[in-house]
C-alpha cells in the first residue's frame, strides 16, 4: 500500500472526529487518505465510503478512499497501516464509555508504526497549541523525538518537552525532608541530562523552538499537567504512554520503538544549532 494516513473508523462519535484530525494531517503531509473499517456485516464498504464522501465535501484537494477490512480489527488495521505514516483512531470506540477503546489500546500496543488517538472533544478548540514531547532523558526513545521535531516543524509551532525525575531511592524512602540545596544540585543534573539528549535533535531542526520543561512529579502527571493546551502529545511506546490515555484531552501519538538494528545512533545529526535552551 502506498504511503498514506489511514483513519481507523467504527460506529463511535470519536472516530468521525478522529477521521476529521486524519484528514487535516493528511492535507498537512501532501498524502492521500484511507478510511479504513473492520467488520464481517455487509454494510463495512458502505461505512467506509459513507465516511470518505463526507471528508472530500469537507476537503476537496485531499485525495481520500475507502477501504474494506476483514477479519479481527487490530491485526487488520496493523497490517493495513505496516507502510502508513499514520494510523489514526478515536480513542474511545464503540463500547469504551468513559474508557480508552480496547481496540485503540491494542493498536497502540502492538502496531509497527505510529498510532494517533484522538479524543472525541476537539471542536470549538482555539489557536493552535504546542507539540508536547514525553522524554526520558536518561534513555532517549529516538523515534518518538524525532516525530515530535518533525510534527513541530510542520506545524510551524513549538516543542515543548516533558521530562519528569523522581528523587534518589535513598531520599524517597526516608522520612526526612529532603535538603534544598540537594534538591537544587539533583534538578541541575536532570536539566542537563535533558539538555544532553536534545542537542542532535536541536542541531537537526534549527527552525523548532524547544522549552524544555523538568518537573519532580510522576511520568504521566507531569505530562498531564504540560498539555492542557496542546496541539499533540507524543510519548514513546510503554507504560508512561498508557497512563496518559486514560486522561487525555488532546490527540495522542504513540510511537513505538524500532528493532534495535535500526535505532538511530546520533552520528548522522546535521550540524547547526546545538542548544536547546531550558525556561
Amino acid at each position: 500500500m502506498e504511503r498514506a494516513i489511514i483513519a481507523g473508523i467504527d460506529r463511535s462519535a470519536h472516530s468521525r472526529v478522529a477521521a476529521e484530525w486524519a484528514a487535516r494531517q493528511a492535507l498537512l503531509r501532501g498524502l492521500p487518505l484511507w478510511v479504513a473499517h473492520v467488520s464481517p456485516s455487509n454494510g463495512t464498504e458502505t461505512m467506509a465510503g459513507q465516511v470518505a464522501a463526507e471528508l472530500t465535501t469537507r476537503h476537496p484537494a485531499l485525495t481520500i478512499r475507502s477501504l474494506k477490512l476483514d477479519g479481527a480489527p487490530v491485526p487488520a488495521l496493523c497490517a493495513s497501516a505496516e507502510n502508513a505514516e499514520l494510523l489514526v483512531v478515536g480513542l474511545r470506540g464503540e463500547a469504551a464509555g468513559a474508557g480508552v477503546g480496547s481496540t485503540a489500546s491494542a493498536l497502540a500496543a502492538e502496531c509497527a508504526r505510529p498510532v494517533v488517538l484522538v479524543p472525541g472533544t476537539l471542536a470549538g478548540r482555539g489557536r493552535p497549541g504546542d507539540v508536547v514531547l514525553g522524554i526520558d532523558a536518561r534513555d532517549p526513545a529516538d523515534h518518538a523525538i524525532a516525530r515530535a521535531f518533525e510534527e513541530a516543524r510542520l506545524r510551524g509551532t513549538r516543542l515543548h518537552t516533558v521530562y519528569a525525575w523522581t528523587l534518589p531511592p535513598d531520599h524517597e524512602r526516608s522520612p526526612f525532608p529532603v535538603l534544598e540545596e540537594d534538591r537544587a544540585t539533583w534538578e541541575d543534573q536532570e536539566v542537563q541530562l535533558l539538555s544532553d539528549a536534545l542537542r542532535p535533535w536541536c542541531g537537526k531542526y534549527p527552525e523548532v523552538e524547544v522549552l524544555q520543561d523538568v518537573r519532580l512529579l510522576a511520568p504521566a502527571e507531569a505530562l498531564a499537567q504540560a498539555s492542557i493546551h496542546a496541539e499533540l502529545v507524543v510519548v514513546g511506546r510503554g507504560a508512561t504512554a498508557f497512563a496518559l490515555l486514560s486522561r487525555a484531552r488532546w490527540p495522542v501519538t504513540v510511537v513505538p520503538s524500532p528493532p534495535r538494528s535500526a535505532r538511530w545512533t546520533g552520528h548522522s545529526a546535521p550540524v547547526g544549532r546545538t542548544e536547546c535552551r531550558p525556561p
